[in-house]
């Protein structure tokens, strides 16, 4: 389990003491050894729970490379299909760029502002916690809209299941079912069969089990929970079965498998890392600096990340999609600067 593409970091003697460390940390977190706080949660180490948040950026030093496209406050950005989709705040709406072009974008309203998008076969999903929906946004600007209550952030489909995380009624829904245990479902995504969840207050990540054999009803199970760093934020799968997570507070960037639940290495990032985006052609998990107003590009291929991309991005660069056809990388403003086009 240990070896191959499975893990990062495993030459070297700095590295290997590094993995120690995290097995030593998760073996901690996972027998409630927590020595701050009184709540009896072992994955909450203070007596008030804080999100992380993305740094507040600084005045731009650099010229941001490539283009930069006009763009109010973005929350989000995907490629989906032909399309780049950048949710925007103020007024609330999914702007859909054709790739070829990125012209004349087709504004799509929202109920309300969107915190994350999500690719789903050509389209996008983009809910809307304080309007209790989830909208799906065609290619063509068509939407359909369905009531999901407990405030949605984000939908997966894993396994042909839809998944979707409901902050504010502390669960998960799986098709027709919930799943509780979880305080803050921030963020799903999906691994083969299983599913992640984050929670960002707690800096933790939850293994769902969505096999028929995880409960004798065949119905879905939460499993295990483990820390991820300081305040973890964003996350992402990758093509070898890792979900792949950034800590904004400590600056790392972790690997954890799934199936069992462990957490494989941890690499450091400086500079406030907080949107991902994850090229599987050519297995570049591209990183957020807001401290740095900077955009880097990992090759998470092999044994530890290397370095390949660093370029200075627009101001507040909260969010990142890739297009795994041309490479192309979207950075998008969360402080309306624009959103930057970024030809590899």
């Amino acid at each position: 389990m240990l070896g191959g593409r499975f893990a990062f970091g495993l030459a070297g003697g700095s590295t290997l003491r590094r993995l120690a460390a995290v097995v030593l940390t998760g073996t901690a977190l996972l027998s409630g050894c927590s020595t701050e706080g009184n709540s009896g949660d072992p994955l909450q180490i203070a007596n008030s729970l804080e999100p992380a948040r993305p740094a507040r950026s600084p005045a731009q030093s650099g010229t941001p490379e490539g283009a930069v496209l006009p763009l109010g406050r973005a929350t989000a950005v995907v490629v989906a299909g032909d399309r780049v989709a950048v949710a925007v705040a103020e007024p609330p709406s999914v702007l859909l760029y054709p790739l070829d072009t990125l012209a004349g974008p087709t504004v799509v309203p929202l109920p309300g502002p969107a915190e994350r998008l999500t690719a789903l076969d050509g389209a996008v999903e983009a809910p809307v916690p304080g309007s209790g929906v989830v909208v799906t946004v065609r290619a063509d600007g068509t939407t359909a809209e369905r009531k999901v209550d407990g405030g949605p952030v984000d939908v997966a489909v894993v396994a042909g299941r839809t998944v979707v995380a409901r902050r504010d009624a502390k669960l998960v829904g799986v098709d027709d079912r919930v799943v509780t245990g979880v305080s803050s479902p921030d963020q799903v995504v999906g691994v083969g069969d299983e599913a992640v969840v984050l929670d960002r207050p707690r800096s933790a990540v939850f293994d769902l089990r969505l096999s028929a054999d995880a409960d004798p009803d065949g119905g879905p199970k939460l499993g295990a929970g483990l820390r991820a760093g300081d305040g973890a934020t964003s996350m992402v799968a990758d093509r070898y079965g890792r979900v792949l997570v950034v800590d904004t507070r400590g600056g790392e960037l972790m690997a954890f498998s799934v199936d069992p639940l462990i957490m494989r290495q941890r690499y450091p990032v400086p500079g406030a890392p907080y949107g991902m985006a994850y090229d599987p052609r050519r297995d570049l998990v591209w990183i957020t600096l807001t401290e740095l107003n900077q955009v880097v590009a990992f090759d998470v291929a092999g044994g530890e990340p290397v370095e390949k991309h660093r370029f200075a991005t627009v101001r507040q660069p909260d969010s990142v999609a890739v297009d795994p056809g041309s490479g192309r990388v979207f950075v998008a403003s969360g402080d309306g600067q624009g959103m930057q086009v970024i030809g590899t």
